[in-house]
Parts: structure tokens; sequence; C-alpha cells
């Protein structure tokens, strides 16, 4: 990596840590650090380009609407940061590229054309399973005043982008209307190898909590 792409990506992560302080819903600065340190792994594994899965990775939740009223504006206001860094306007592309189609919703239904994509969206998914992903699911239910369990609601199928986003799901349900599906939507082998060992944790919580629910231990 060039140095004037390392002192980019340290200007990024300044300007990204910045925008998320206080945020308390799972998607805060550690997050992205986490991401990235992940990405790491998986571009040297890939022989994909650091600077650029590094710079998406920093980035990728700037304008996701979890975390922004805007994300239109918030989308373009990470576009033009990337331009006052004077990046050519194929980096940008790519860039912008992952950062507007890794995520869940995004990702549905669509195969990702960019190594890099593939290797940020992994690095994404990893960080919603194994004990942090626990962790940061409890977490956003709790930021938006939803339940832990119910056992009289039943997790929901096959949901559309606005049943995802508005429906009055539990924690619960969370696991097994998105985080049990991440292991099986892995792009890269290394993702799928470390998605294994997570989802087996997400199996042995929920056996452990179901248990503990009803009084067994």
């Amino acid at each position: 990596m060039k140095p004037i792409q390392a002192s980019i990506l340290g200007q990024t992560a300044e300007w990204v840590k910045a925008k998320l302080a206080g945020e308390a819903s799972g998607h805060d600065w550690w997050h992205i650090v986490r991401v990235v340190n992940t990405t790491k792994k998986i571009a040297e594994i890939e022989g994909a380009d650091p600077f650029i899965c590094q710079m998406a990775a920093l980035l990728h939740d700037m304008a996701d609407e979890k975390l922004t009223a805007d994300p239109q504006a918030a989308d373009r206001e990470v576009a033009d940061f990337l331009l006052s860094k004077k990046l050519s306007a194929d980096d940008i592309a790519e860039i912008l590229y992952i950062t507007r189609h890794i995520s869940f919703k995004a990702g549905k239904g669509q195969k990702l054309t960019s190594l890099s994509a593939r290797i940020v969206q992994d690095a994404d998914r990893l960080d919603a399973i194994g004990a942090i992903g626990i962790a940061r699911c409890m977490a956003y239910s709790g930021y938006k005043g939803r339940l832990i369990h119910d056992p009289e609601r039943q997790a929901r199928t096959h949901l559309t982008v606005a049943q995802y986003r508005n429906g009055q799901d539990t924690a619960i349900m969370h696991f097994y209307e998105k985080l049990l599906l991440l292991k099986d939507s892995m792009n890269t082998d290394f993702g799928r190898q470390l998605a294994q060992q997570r989802h087996q944790f997400l199996e042995l919580y929920l056996e452990e909590f179901y248990a503990e629910w009803d009084g067994l231990r």
C-alpha cells in the first residue's frame, strides 16, 4: 500500500469515528474496527486491493438507514468525502459500489460483482453472528425498544424489506429472520469457515436460552 493511501485510511478512520461518537445501536465505531480487521484478513487471503477493501469497510455503515434519517444525503456526504481525498474516479466508484450493495437488505437476491464487495460483505456479516453478534443483536433490540423474547410471536419468513425493517420482532425472532441465515450467504472460503464456528455458537446460545426460559437450568 502506498504511503498516501495509508494516510487517507487514517483520515477516513478519524472521520468515521467522529461521526459514530455516541452510537449505541451496535453499529458503533468498534463494529467498524472489527469489520476492518476481518476485511484485512480476508483481503490478504483473496489477493484483493487492501486499500479499496479497508476504505469500504470503514465507510460501509455511514449511509445505512438504521443510522440516518436521510440515507441519500448521507451517501452524498460519503461521495463528497471521497472526492475531497482526491481519489481516482475508479476508486470512488468501487468504494461506493461496495457501501451501497453489501447490506443484508441490499444484498438480498443479488450477486455482488466485485471481489472487494464480497470480502467486505463477509466481514460485516461475520460481526452479526457468534458471541459479538448476539451482543449486538441484544443492543440493537434494546435501542429499538423491542422485547428479548415473546413465545407467542413466531419468526417471519420471506420478508419484504419494509416488513424486515418495520416489523415488531423480538431479539430472538431476529436470530431466525437474519442471524441464522448468514452462514449460508458467505462469499469466501475463509468467511464460510469463520461463519460455521460462529453459527454453532448461536445454536448453543439458543439451546441454553430456551432451557433457562423454561426453568430447566
